[in-house]
C-alpha cells in the first residue's frame, strides 16, 4: 500500500496499523470506518469540560446512532439525547436507562409523545401548542421546555438553531403563557433547554446564550436541571492545520456562570449539554473507490462511488471535507492537480469536493474523506437505489469488527407491495 496523502490519519494514527486498502477489499467501498480509540477520547474531552459537580453530558445521537457506537458511549459515563421514538428504541437496546435519556421533540403528533411518556423518558416541548397537548397526555407529569436565547450560533444558515429566523423553541416573551398552561394540567417544569446551533469554532456566542437561558431559568423555581444545548466544533480542514475549538478556555467560562448561578439560584442544580459532532466527527471516515478520471474542457473529474446518498453534507451544506488517497499498486503521483471529486448520482450536484488540489488520482485508488462521522451515514439513504454502506470499528486492541451490515437488494424492497 501507497500512502500517497495521508497527513491527518497519519498524525492520528486512525488506522492503527490496519491497511485502508484492505478495508475497501474485503468489506467493499463505499465503507464508514470508526476508531473506538478517538471515539473515547472525545467522551472524556467534554465530560471533563468543567469542574462544576453536577454536570452531565447527552451525546446527541442524531449524528450517529449506530448501535456499538451507541454501546461505546453508554460505557463512556455519558448520557443520551433523542428526537424520536426511533432513536429512544435504538438508545434502550444500547442500555440507556429511560432516566438517561432525554427527548428533545419538535413539532410531534400525540402518538410520539406517548411513546415517551409511556417509556418513561423526560420529553422537552418546543412550543406553547406542544406544552398544551403534553398537559392533555400526561396531566400531573413532568416536562422541559425548550426556550429561545435569542443567540443563534452555526456553519451554515440551515443549522442555525435559535435567534429570530428559527422554527425552534420558546420565545421568553411566552414564559407568562408557559406558566399558565403548566398550572392548567398541573405540570411539573423540572428543566429547561437551549440549542443555538452547530459547529461554532469560537465560544462567545455560546457563553452569552447560557447568560440569557440563565435569566430565563431565574423565573422558575425548583428546576432539576438546565441544558446548555450542544454544537461544539471540530476542525474539518485539519490539512491546513485549522485551529480546534479551545475547550479549556470555553470550560473556564462556562464554569464562572454555573457555580455564580448555582448559588444566586440556592441549589446545585444539574447542567447539561447534547454534544453530537465534537464526539462523532473525527472518529470516522469513509472510503471510496475511483472509478473514472476525466476531462470536461478544461476541468478534470476523479469519478468516485461516494455519492450524496453516502454523505450528504457537501451537497446540502457546501461542507468541506478533507480527502486522503491510498493507493494498492506502486504507480506514482508525478504531479498535484486541481479536481473536482463526485460521485455516482444522476445529479449534476453530486459533487464531494470542488477544485480541490490534490496528488494525482488514478482509477481504483482509495480515497479516504475525513471527518464523516457526524451526520455522515446517519444522513445517507436509498436514493436511485442505491445500497446504504457498511460500517467498521477498529477496536482499541486493533481488531477489525463489522458494525452494521452492507444493505442487500433484499433490504432495498423488502417493503414494496407489488400490484396484483
Amino acid at each position: 500500500m501507497q500512502k500517497v496523502y495521508t497527513k491527518v490519519t497519519d498524525k492520528l494514527d486512525f488506522f492503527q496499523g490496519v491497511d485502508p486498502t484492505e478495508l475497501a477489499e474485503k468489506y467493499g467501498t463505499p465503507l464508514y470506518v470508526y476508531n473506538e480509540r478517538i471515539l473515547r477520547e472525545r467522551c472524556r474531552d467534554l465530560k471533563n469540560l468543567v469542574t462544576y459537580p453536577n454536570f452531565v453530558v447527552d451525546y446527541s445521537a442524531k449524528a450517529n446512532g449506530n448501535l456499538a457506537f451507541l454501546q461505546i458511549v453508554k460505557s463512556e459515563g455519558l448520557e443520551v439525547d433523542a428526537m424520536s421514538p426511533g432513536e429512544i428504541y435504538v438508545e434502550k437496546m444500547a442500555g440507556f436507562e429511560p432516566h438517561e435519556i432525554f427527548y428533545i421533540c419538535n413539532n410531534v403528533s400525540e402518538e410520539e409523545m406517548l411513546y415517551a411518556i409511556k417509556e418513561g423518558v423526560i420529553t422537552s416541548v418546543d412550543s406553547l401548542s406542544q406544552l398544551e397537548q403534553y398537559g392533555k397526555l400526561n396531566p400531573g407529569g413532568e416536562v422541559a421546555i425548550r426556550f429561545n436565547p435569542g443567540v443563534g450560533a452555526g456553519h451554515h444558515e440551515k443549522v442555525v438553531t435559535a435567534g429570530k429566523k428559527t422554527k425552534f423553541a420558546v420565545d421568553p416573551e411566552f414564559i407568562p403563557q408557559v406558566k399558565e398552561i403548566l398550572k392548567k394540567y398541573n405540570l411539573t417544569l423540572i428543566g429547561i433547554n437551549q440549542h443555538i446551533g452547530s459547529l461554532f469554532m469560537t465560544g462567545e456566542a455560546f457563553v452569552k446564550s447560557i447568560g440569557s437561558l440563565l435569566e430565563i431559568a431565574k423565573q422558575f423555581e425548583n428546576l432539576k436541571f438546565i441544558d446548555m444545548g450542544g454544537g461544539f466544533g471540530i476542525p474539518y480542514k485539519k490539512e491546513f492545520d485549522e485551529a480546534p475549538l479551545d475547550l479549556k478556555d470555553l470550560g473556564k467560562h462556562i464554569d464562572e456562570a454555573l457555580y455564580k448561578f448555582a448559588e444566586e439560584y440556592g441549589s446545585q442544580v444539574t447542567f447539561r449539554i447534547e454534544p453530537g459532532r465534537y464526539i462523532s466527527a473525527e472518529c470516522s471516515v469513509l472510503l471510496g473507490t475511483v472509478h473514472a478520471v476525466k476531462y470536461n474542457h478544461d476541468k478534470k473529474f476523479v469519478g468516485t462511488d461516494l455519492g450524496f446518498n453516502v454523505l450528504q453534507r457537501p451537497i446540502m451544506y457546501d461542507s468541506y471535507h478533507g480527502i486522503e488517497v491510498f493507493r494498492k499498486s506502486d504507480v506514482k503521483s508525478e504531479k498535484e492537480e486541481t479536481v473536482t471529486v463526485v460521485g455516482n448520482i444522476c445529479e449534476s450536484g453530486d459533487i464531494l469536493a470542488k477544485e480541490r488540489n490534490l496528488p494525482e488520482i488514478f482509477e481504483k485508488d482509495t480515497l479516504c474523506v475525513l471527518d464523516a462521522g457526524a451526520y455522515g451515514f446517519a444522513m445517507s439513504s436509498n436514493y436511485n437505489n442505491r445500497l446504504r454502506p457498511a460500517e467498521v470499528l477498529i477496536r482499541e486492541n486493533n481488531e477489525v469488527v463489522l458494525i452494521r451490515e452492507r444493505d442487500n437488494f433484499e433490504d432495498l424492497t423488502r417493503h414494496f407491495i407489488p400490484l396484483k
